[in-house]
């Protein structure tokens, strides 16, 4: 072990499905194995998802691929001190196409290390410029949550300026995300919540109108963006225009659905489309359109990686709107 050098990274080595809190380790991890054709980032910052805590319950987190550093998204300096963000999705060495189709693809922290560390290995085609106009906190934001609305919104979607499209569940890194991104693309938003106080900060950062979880609409929409699952389903079918489009992402509330409501998709000739993440090209396209726009991610707080503990504990008690960022 003598010539092993060693960094400071948030990680896990074992799994509590019950107490994910518990599975959480700060400290020393070697510093990143480089494979032929891939390079070595230093993290400026990096930004939480669902995704950290579903690995603590060793969700999609083999036990063999234990000690892991957490963590999808990062942005920072590439070997030659270039300003970059990092795309989270790893794909195998041959693969040529969507990035999110191929069917051996992995995230940064599942079989991977990820990006919760002074250092993280990725392949060079992972590696998206940053423009000096958007910070690194700002950055960190962009290549999962971000990546995804950005999905949803325009390549599943179709969506165009003028069109209409309802955000469910008001609040969460994806939903804020999908607000901003609808309302600076010309599309009049639409979203829900049950709490009061998020319907308001929604409002605040481009939606036009917000309603309660599951409340009668005024119009129909053209698309809905969800991720809420069980809970919003019906009400998401329901608030579609004929022919609409109802865009999932995931299912934060269960995916069980007490009613698919099929007699009125096939009755209203709707699709439902799935979406996960985005490609490489995606990602460089939405950090154009930020820096065309000024448009930012909503960050809701920032925390120095030595105490990401607390950023873990705020995501699993839901205490969240927008994204958290850790620091280093």
């Amino acid at each position: 072990m003598g010539n092993v050098t060693v960094m400071f990274a948030v990680y896990t080595d074992t799994s509590a499905p019950d107490d994910p809190l518990s599975a959480l380790r700060l400290g020393e991890r070697p510093d990143p194995e480089v494979p032929d054709g891939w390079t070595t980032v230093t993290v400026k910052a990096a930004s939480l998802n669902h995704h950290d805590v579903w690995s603590l319950r060793g969700v999609g987190l083999k036990a063999d691929a234990l000690p892991m550093i957490l963590g999808c998204d990062a942005a920072g300096l590439d070997e030659d001190g270039n300003e970059v963000v990092v795309h989270a999705v790893v794909n195998d060495p041959g693969w040529v196409g969507d990035d999110t189709i191929d069917p051996r693809r992995s995230l940064l922290s599942e079989r991977f290390q990820g990006t919760f560390a002074e250092k993280v290995a990725v392949p060079r085609r992972n590696v998206v410029p940053k423009p000096a106009s958007l910070s690194f906190e700002e950055a960190a934001c962009l290549p999962t949550a971000w990546l995804t609305a950005y999905r949803m919104l325009f390549t599943r979607g179709g969506l165009r300026p003028g069109d209409t499209v309802l955000v469910q569940g008001a609040g969460g890194g994806v939903a804020t995300a999908c607000i901003i991104l609808a309302r600076a693309a010309g599309l009049r938003v639409l979203v829900t919540s049950r709490d009061e106080a998020k319907r308001a900060r929604a409002l605040e950062i481009g939606a036009h109108e917000a309603f309660g979880s599951g409340e009668r609409l005024p119009v129909k929409v053209d698309a809905v963006m969800e991720t809420v699952g069980r809970a919003t389903w019906s009400h998401s079918i329901r608030s579609l225009r004929p022919g609409g489009t109802l865009v999932v992402s995931g299912t934060t509330s269960g995916p069980k659905l007490d009613d698919a409501e099929l007699t009125r998709i096939f009755f209203l000739q709707l699709s439902v489309v799935g979406s996960t993440m985005g490609t490489s090209a995606e990602l460089a396209s939405l950090v154009g359109f930020l820096d065309a726009t000024g448009t930012r991610p909503l960050v809701d707080r920032t925390v120095p990686m030595t105490e990401a503990t607390s950023a873990f504990e705020a995501m699993v008690a839901g205490d969240v709107f927008g994204k958290i960022v850790l620091t280093r």
